[in-house]
């Protein structure tokens, strides 16, 4: 395996979650309206993706369509076709495909990519999603990471596409907060033991938390620390203290000069 840096490009402009959504001008979260506007906006953009009952790779956050569409269950028990004919909540078009978003952004933006946890308890039950993805991304010509709260969905994907960056999202795994998880799934994770057996070259961490001594280490080793998710100016500056980037929404981030 290789460990290929992160790119510079991922630490200069803010990076807008789930791309530059505002259901106000029509732009619902991961929908293509949104990573255009980012992408007109020149900052970078994050994206989720699910994958589909015929395996291809769709760029949408939740494991169900109840909260962001007017359909209901799970998103991999409807192919692709039939998802992108279902209209997201509050914009004009359907739930776009990785494929797709790779055409729109088209390498003018940073394109971070979460890949979601589809074994339910951050265990290794995972890699058709993974292979997806990468399959999807092959060729790509553009600054591109994946990353995944799954250490294993990272690890995968160092195998996969070894000459594209991958990092760990983290976090402090209170048990109150991740009820899903066990305890001991909890407290592994919050010490972010995976860099290594990942080859991950970054991590995002959870905002609130970024002064967690484990995380001061990964970045003193020199590792970019990327975080989530900011909502207003003022987190942003105070996140800025202690993050090379942050991961907004909500609220107008300026690109720096």
């Amino acid at each position: 395996m290789t460990r290929p840096p992160l790119p510079q490009a991922f630490l200069h402009a803010p990076i807008a979650h789930r791309a530059l959504h505002d259901l106000t001008q029509g732009r619902p979260e991961n929908s293509r309206e949104a990573i255009e506007a980012a992408v007109a906006a020149g900052f970078g953009i994050e994206i989720d993706l699910q994958p589909s009952s015929d395996g291809v790779a769709m760029v949408f956050h939740d494991n169900t369509l109840d909260r962001l569409t007017g359909e209901t269950g799970p998103i991999k028990a409807r192919t692709a076709a039939a998802l992108a004919a279902i209209p997201l909540t509050g914009g004009p078009s359907g739930i776009p495909t990785f494929a797709e978003v790779l055409e729109i952004v088209a390498g003018r933006v940073p394109l971070l990519v979460e890949i979601k946890d589809q074994d339910g308890k951050m265990g290794d039950n995972i890699g058709a999603l993974e292979a997806a993805a990468a399959e999807t991304a092959q060729g790509y010509d553009g600054p591109l990471a994946f990353m995944s709260f799954n250490p294993h969905s990272a690890a995968r994907m160092a195998a996969l596409a070894p000459d594209t960056p991958r990092g760990l999202i983290t976090a402090a795994y209170d048990p109150k907060d991740w009820t899903m998880l066990s305890a001991e799934t909890c407290a592994h994770l919050a010490m972010i033991p995976d860099m290594d057996r990942a080859e991950a070259s970054f991590i995002s961490h959870h905002a609130p938390d970024l002064g967690r001594a484990r995380v001061r280490e990964i970045a003193a080793q020199g590792w970019p620390v990327l975080c989530w998710t900011i909502r207003s100016a003022e987190a942003e500056a105070e996140a800025r203290q202690l993050a090379d980037n942050v991961t907004f929404e909500g609220y107008p981030a300026a690109i720096p000069a």
